[in-house]
């Protein structure tokens, strides 16, 4: 779950803020272990929170307003003062905290709620989702999905197929800020992705569809079997990224892996984004239930984020071949629509308490 948050009042937190943000944080802390079994949260800022006050953040935050990243898409930018993310295993967990954070429960887990997120903040979006093998096929009627259930059973996405590879993840370590005063901190991109699928699955047979999450000699090989479990922690797509152009004047085709996996590398071959997407069916202002996607990814700066999302445009492979277009055969551009974006930091613990730009 997504609470993106909006602090009450103009310019910099009040002390009478921070105690009451302070107190509901601490309050999650006891009433629940950290870890999926019990309960996972974060706090994250946004460019706009810290526009609050006078002093800037320091340089070695990266921290730009969202942007456009594409010449195809206009998503709505969320500019909230700071969104908390919850997750867990346990569904009942999720509604409980978030009960807690917003004034509707007095105990949590039998620990009383001194103090709300709300005594501080007002929520102006609540966005749920879900995550783990066959619930994209129960909730897979939705808006974008074909009336002929297509999603595999055994699969974690609605397009069929396994995605956050271990070995095509960056580590937290890699991700974490390790100086100014945020050290120990990282940022946090977060999308709203609409999924369209009625062509996936409609126009596009199965190493089409490979081909396209992946890339065509994933296909031409046989590589990927259903939904892509027999691949391990390693999708391979390392292997596929050298003869990028050939591949695609070969196959008329580029996959969405090869194209993003160029510059989610350093120069010495480690992964630079940590992703912790999951599948949702909200449609953001309505009721209506949708085929979605929310997309946090964790770095140590937006700007690698900006990077890699930009690499997904292809843009050398459509000057490389006409068959791929800006986005047809354009990995799964076609099938994908960014409708919201937001750029956050996520403080160290010491920090995470409405912090100044420039905290000791």
């Amino acid at each position: 779950m997504l609470l993106y948050l909006n602090l009450d009042g103009e310019g910099p937190p009040t002390s009478e803020q921070r105690e009451a943000v302070a107190a509901s944080l601490t309050t999650l802390d006891r009433a629940y272990e950290w870890s999926h079994e019990g309960l996972l949260y974060s706090i994250a800022y946004s460019p706009a929170y810290f526009e609050r006050f006078e002093a800037s953040l320091p340089a070695t935050v990266d921290l730009p307003a969202p942007t456009s990243l594409s010449d195809f898409e206009t998503p709505t930018f969320d500019t909230q003062d700071a969104v908390v993310h919850l997750a867990s295993d346990r569904a009942d967990a999720v509604l409980e905290a978030e009960e807690a954070l917003t004034g509707q429960q007095e105990r949590v887990n039998g620990i009383d709620v001194e103090a709300r997120l709300t005594d501080a903040f007002t929520v102006d979006s609540r966005r749920t989702g879900f995550v783990g093998a066959g619930l994209p096929a129960q909730n897979q009627n939705a808006a974008g999905i074909p009336d002929s259930k297509p999603v595999p059973e055994e699969s974690p996405l609605f397009m069929g197929f396994i995605a956050g590879f271990v070995g095509n993840q960056a580590t937290e370590e890699y991700v974490t800020l390790d100086e100014g005063p945020f050290a120990g901190g990282t940022t946090k991109a977060i999308a709203n992705i609409r999924q369209r699928l009625d062509d996936w699955y409609g126009e596009q047979d199965y190493d089409e569809r490979v081909m396209e999450m992946f890339s065509p000699v994933h296909a031409e090989e046989g590589l990927v079997e259903g939904v892509g479990a027999n691949l391990g922690d390693n999708s391979g797509i390392d292997e596929m990224l050298d003869d990028i152009l050939d591949q695609a004047r070969e196959h008329a085709r580029v996959g969405h892996a090869q194209k993003a996996a160029r510059a989610n590398r350093d120069d010495d071959g480690n992964v630079r984004l940590l992703r912790r997407h999951f599948e949702s069916t909200d449609d953001i202002g309505s009721d209506q239930k949708v085929a979605s996607l929310h997309f946090p990814s964790l770095q140590r700066g937006i700007s690698a984020f900006e990077e890699v999302r930009r690499a997904m445009n292809g843009t050398d492979v459509t000057a490389a071949t006409p068959a791929v277009r800006q986005r047809v055969n354009n990995g799964i551009l076609e099938y994908i629509f960014t409708r919201r974006r937001g750029n956050f930091l996520v403080p160290p613990r010491r920090h995470r308490v409405l912090p100044s730009p420039r905290p000791t």
